[in-house]
């Protein structure tokens, strides 16, 4: 039967009519605002959705796994449209904006493509899920009404980024990048900026979230639940839960915001979860059924929200109305809180509302209290007695480090795809950008997932990697070719690069260059300074020479590879590449290399006759041999001191600045906690077994970690640098270096497979050990970027109870750590997040890996025992790494700690490619720089972000890397000359944005929320910032630890001509339509005609959907596109009843069209037809019981 335009409407008012019908004597008044006076309870309608954690992030959209974990992201999203749709009082706020779900076989695929990237044309589409992901499944209908609901503040976002990001684990860089795409997302798509920061999950907060990733975003309040269990009880006690949080001393009160600490949890009050099958009693309001309880449960109401008002400032309190995964099912939570709201107001003792974080915001503002000032940080974070979340700062620390390293890349992989362009159909850093966003959630990062979802987050990253890899290694290939910017994507240069490089596993570096081939080493430095550094690549041959750009011969030196590290190498290979190489390197090539900022240097590799490298000195110690011997190691200034009858380092000595220490290095394991002992918690009064794993650190005795027998160690003196090589036991091995150009010594460990044969968990950790007086203080950087001081036993904002001596003092180090004296400061930077403490006067501590045997408990319900398997052989997971000390004189470390922690983060990016003979340079551009050649960044100033736009715009970002007082030189005000960082560009327009970009700073300026704060009446002292940028000048000044944004228009210079790269007007699209509820009737009846159009007036031939411009955030894929035959017998037949309804319908259709769109002009729906607007969203699926696991779910 054809459909109508009097056939739908008679429809949609007979389903008006029964619903008026169905509910006359149950209309609920839900449409309460703020009334002043009385105690508001706000009612915030909200899900977590983690993106990973027991499933994988495409297991929580799609529902699957179900034994695993409860929840399906894609259940509640479809079920919380219609649901708001029914009533326009009712609110919701949404957080986790996507992550990627990826199809590792297509990009397999893409590898073995032919040389050029084309535009795959068929079914090309990377799926996103959470919001996203469900919003590019919508139609256009479901669409516009969503942006209606996000325009009318029913639907708002918050946070905003792709992911919660946690913030112990985390770099300020990628929470940043992070957050910087999903704000772009949401701008792009409803021209809104979350005003609200949502951290409800994170275990324990950092200063940085609070003044960068709060006030510098354009937040006016952070909400978050997880701080410390007596810092809680003396907050509820003295109503301080809510505060104004200054994180940062450097910018003072010009970066200050409003925190608001939940109570309990970010569940709603104990007795009213309305989740299907949670157990909380309804409100059951019909007098002709049993248990009519409206009075019994408005009491429990207005008792509970008294409770709460009793330890909160104002008559504003929130309840926050969700839990994890909650809400699959978004009618049965709306229609108990809709009860509530009409009975509670009728009753009249206090006041129920729907509202968001925005209006309580607001409402606080608008009360005009005077808050308490909270500084530094909230870590670190107990629940209750013995409980400690310290052990999270180290979990995991491979994928830790892949994270971190991956970081770093990401940043030198967006330069140099601004450097030659970005490709509309070739490799791109989109996928990387999505992965390394994904995985900064709370349980990604911080190693507190399952594993199979640790494999899951890996996988992404590598397939992200890869892509990234492609377009680095064409970049670099355009640009040593010098092919113009539009003119280059497939350059006859080829090069290779080596992820597995720390494992010594390099092929490209491992040819033989016997037989007249050369190794084309190209150095990229994605710095803003010049670097020097030494370079160090695996080599099977000793027998090799290696040229600068300038074709001169220079100094290289060959080390050995140990065999610990060849051990690794064998079996990682076969592990994670499936393959063990026939050949292994004999040595390590060592050479000096200098690079210019944001370029390259080329350095060649021959083969010779005779090694022209420099052999070392190898000499092999003994205890017994040795024993009266002091041996001093060291090529430079910096010297060290081992003793010849223990091998242990003694002392530490600088000949430059006159320093002289004692110093020890030594390793030791926390045998882990198990938990078969109880106490009682003091928070609830229950009994409490509480082991170390995942997330909690619960030491039970240190024990030192001896070598096994006779002490034996390995020093190997060269001209550019010296080794120390220790055999500590049977599963640690470590080697010191030391370079005869820099003051620091770099310490590379590798720890595994630690034994738990005796079941005992055993948590590694290093110690260096000084004589300094430290009196219990010591320093820990938030997120690389502010350091805080720490003192042992103690907290700033209440008086400790000290139950746990060790786990109680550890902090997450991301940067660095460091202790000092009246003269001198010890310094140790790390290369990836570890937990770390100074537990003893003069002595730092960093924990370096974990193996455990039990689950503490806190949800993941696995435990943290990594292993690693080739064919039926399984061993623990063994790591390497590297930190890196340093003795300064008291007020000059920071200088080593942020130029060096910079050169950690972003280290050199080597590609290499085979050439025959010698005509390389003849050819090839040697080096390269981005910068004028007279220019670089001043020594305070790092361009943590350049990328390249869509339309050819570029973001810019410059970090001051100093905080005020930090450094007597380099504290101090800097500037950037743009014109000079550009040469090659002229500067048309720049626009300094938010620090996420999604608005212009002054207009997020003039919107933030001034807060009060208690006895800020005196004068406040002046905070620094950077000027206006002027247009002509185009100088850049930066504050210490301002970070200034940008969106940069450029034409490029051409001879005397320019062209334009982005100011061009590009072609004008029709943005979507925003409909206004009431006119969706129009739409749907449009949709229906559109449905019914006849086969013959539709085009004949099938267009395949073109691959999306962006592959990841921002993707638009073109809905009016077609797509081919599908291959689901259910669909065909499905689309077969439908092209024969289309058949039979054509000529009635036809004759109506005048008629209905006459009909269409004249009519319009009201509020109350509600069944025409929640028709486009019918059930894809019948929600899934509730499972025992979900009924008696504990939160993390």
């Amino acid at each position: 039967m054809a459909i109508t335009p009097f056939r739908l409407c008679s429809l949609v008012l007979f389903l008006s009519c029964a619903f008026v019908a169905e509910s006359k004597f149950m209309v609920y008044k839900t449409g309460q605002s703020v009334v002043p006076g009385k105690l508001n309870v706000h009612l915030v309608p909200h899900t977590h959705n983690d993106v990973g954690w027991r499933k994988t992030v495409d297991q929580y959209y799609v529902g699957s796994n179900y034994t695993a974990d409860e929840g399906c992201v894609e259940n509640i999203l479809d079920s919380l449209i219609p649901a708001l749709l029914a009533d326009k009082n009712r609110r919701f706020i949404y957080v986790e904006q996507a992550s990627i779900s990826f199809s590792f076989l297509l990009f397999i695929f893409f590898r073995f493509l032919a040389e050029n990237w084309i535009e795959i044309e068929a079914n090309l589409y990377i799926s996103l899920a959470f919001f996203q992901r469900w919003w590019r499944d919508q139609s256009e209908i479901v669409q516009n009404i969503v942006k209606q609901l996000v325009s009318s503040g029913q639907l708002e976002f918050i946070n905003g980024g792709m992911c919660m990001h946690d913030e112990a684990a985390t770099n300020y860089i990628d929470m940043i990048d992070q957050t910087t795409l999903g704000h772009r997302f949401i701008k792009e798509e409803f021209g809104v900026t979350p005003r609200i920061g949502w951290q409800i999950d994170p275990f324990g907060h950092s200063a940085v979230q609070a003044y960068l990733l709060g006030a510098e975003v354009g937040f006016d309040s952070l909400f978050f639940w997880r701080i410390d269990y007596q810092d809680v009880a003396k907050r509820k006690k003295e109503k301080n839960l809510e505060v104004v949080w200054q994180g940062s001393k450097s910018f003072g009160s010009s970066a200050q915001i409003f925190a608001s600490v939940f109570p309990e949890s970010y569940a709603p009050p104990t007795g009213f979860n309305f989740e299907i099958n949670y157990g909380s009693p309804i409100v059951q309001d019909d007098i002709n059924l049993f248990d009519y309880n409206v009075q019994e449960r408005v009491n429990d109401f207005v008792s509970a929200a008294i409770s709460q008002a009793n330890i909160t400032r104002t008559n504003h309190i929130m309840w926050t109305m969700g839990m994890d995964f909650m809400y699959q099912y978004a009618t049965t939570w709306f229609r108990q809180m809709d009860k509530l709201i009409h009975y509670v107001n009728q009753d009249g003792r206090v006041n129920a509302l729907y509202s968001t974080p925005s209006i309580y915001t607001d409402a606080k503002y608008a009360a005009n209290e005077s808050w308490p000032l909270k500084t530094d940080d909230f870590f670190p974070y107990a629940n209750t007695l013995n409980t400690y979340w310290t052990g999270y700062f180290t979990s995991r620390p491979a994928l830790k480090g892949y994270i971190r390293m991956l970081s770093g890349y990401y940043l030198a992989a967006r330069q140099l795809e601004f450097f030659n362009g970005r490709s509309k159909t070739g490799p791109k850093t989109d996928t990387l950008a999505d992965a390394l966003a994904v995985a900064q959630h709370h349980d990604a990062v911080t190693g507190t997932e399952q594993q199979h979802v640790a494999d899951d987050y890996a996988k992404r990253l590598s397939i992200g990697y890869k892509e990234a890899e492609e377009l680095v290694a064409t970049s670099l290939a355009c640009m040593v070719e010098s092919a113009s910017k539009t003119g280059c994507r497939n350059p006859a240069t080829k090069f290779q690069q080596c992820p597995l490089m720390n494992i010594s596993y390099c092929p490209p570096s491992e040819i033989d260059l016997s037989r007249g081939k050369n190794l084309v080493v190209v150095v990229y430095n994605s710095l803003g300074w010049k670097r020097d550094d030494v370079i160090r690549i695996p080599v099977i041959n000793g027998n090799v020479t290696v040229k600068d750009p300038s074709g001169k011969e220079i100094e290289s030196q060959l080390l050995p590879i140990a065999n610990a590290s060849l051990g690794i190498r064998s079996f990682s290979t076969m592990a994670y590449l499936g393959k063990s190489p026939s050949v292994a390197p004999k040595y390590w090539l060592a050479f000096s290399a200098s690079v210019p900022p944001l370029g390259f240097s080329t350095y060649i590799v021959s083969g010779a006759k005779s090694s022209a490298s420099a052999s070392v000195r190898q000499t092999f110690y003994r205890s017994e041999r040795s024993q009266n011997k002091t041996i001093e190691v060291g090529p430079g200034n910096l010297k060290l001191n081992y003793s010849g009858n223990e091998g242990k380092l003694t002392n530490y000595a600088n000949i430059r600045n006159s320093i002289k220490a004692f110093l020890e290095q030594s390793y030791s394991f926390y045998s882990a906690n198990d938990g078969t002992e109880p106490f009682i918690s003091p928070t609830d009064g229950t009994e409490v077994f509480q082991p170390s794993g995942a997330y909690i650190f619960r030491p039970n005795g240190t024990h030192p970690i001896k070598s096994e027998g006779q002490v034996s160690f390995t020093v190997l003196r060269g001209s550019l640098l010296d080794e120390v090589h220790h055999r500590i036991n049977s599963w640690i091995y470590q080697i010191t270096r030391l370079y005869r150009d820099k003051e620091h010594a770099e310490v590379e460990f590798i720890v595994g497979s630690i034994p738990i044969d005796d079941m005992i968990g055993k948590e590694v950790v290093t110690r260096i050990t000084t004589t300094m007086k430290s009196n219990k203080t010591f320093y820990t950087d938030s997120n690389g970027r502010d350091f805080i001081k720490r003192i042992r036993d103690y907290r700033s904002d209440w008086d400790l109870e000290v139950n746990q001596p060790v786990a109680g003092n550890y902090y997450p180090i991301n940067l660095g750590i460091y202790t000092k004296d009246n003269r001198t400061e010890l310094s140790v930077l790390v290369d990836r997040p570890v937990g770390g403490s100074s537990i003893v006067d003069g002595q730092l501590e960093l924990m370096l890996h974990r193996r455990l045997v039990t689950e503490d408990d806190k949800g993941v319900r696995e435990g943290l025992n990594e292993t690693v398997c080739v064919v039926d052989k399984c061993e623990g997971l063994t790591i390497q790494g590297k930190y890196y000390l340093r003795i300064d004189p008291l007020g000059e470390g920071a200088k080593w700690r942020r130029s060096y922690g910079q050169e950690i983060y972003s280290p050199l990016l080597l590609a290499f490619s085979e050439q025959d003979g010698d005509n390389w340079a003849n050819s090839h551009l040697p080096s390269f720089s981005g910068m004028d050649p007279s220019y670089m960044l001043p020594d305070n100033i790092a361009m943590i972000t350049l990328q390249e736009l869509d339309e050819g715009k570029v973001l810019l970002r410059l970090a001051h890397l100093y905080e005020i007082g930090e450094d007597k030189d380099l504290s101090v005000m800097a500037s950037v000359e743009l014109k000079k960082v550009f040469p090659e560009k002229k500067i048309i327009k720049i626009t300094e944005m938010s620090l996420s970009a999604n608005q212009e700073k002054a207009e997020m300026e003039k919107k933030r929320l001034v807060w009060k704060v208690e006895g800020s009446a005196e004068k406040k002292s002046r905070v620094l910032r950077g000027g206006p940028v002027h247009p002509e000048k185009l100088v850049v000044e930066l504050a210490p630890m301002e970070i200034r944004t940008f969106i940069i228009n450029f034409s490029r210079k051409q001879g005397d001509k320019e062209i334009s790269m982005s100011m061009s007007t590009p072609p004008k699209t029709c943005p979507s339509q925003l409909v206004v509820l009431n006119k969706a009737f129009k739409l749907a009846e449009q949709w229906v005609k559109n449905m019914s159009t006849p086969l013959e007036d539709e085009p004949t031939d099938v267009k395949l959907e073109a691959r999306p411009s962006r592959l990841g955030l921002g993707a638009k894929v073109s809905r009016q596109s077609k797509i081919g035959p599908s291959n689901d017998p259910i669909e065909r037949k499905l689309h077969a009843k439908l092209d024969a309804g289309k058949r039979k319908s054509a000529k009635s259709i036809k004759e109506s069209k005048l008629s209905a769109r006459s009909g269409s002009d004249n009519s319009d729906d009201s509020d109350e037809d509600l069944e025409s607007r929640t028709k486009s969203f019918s059930k894809k699926r019948v929600v899934p019981p509730t499972s025992s696991l979900q009924r008696n779910k504990k939160p993390k």
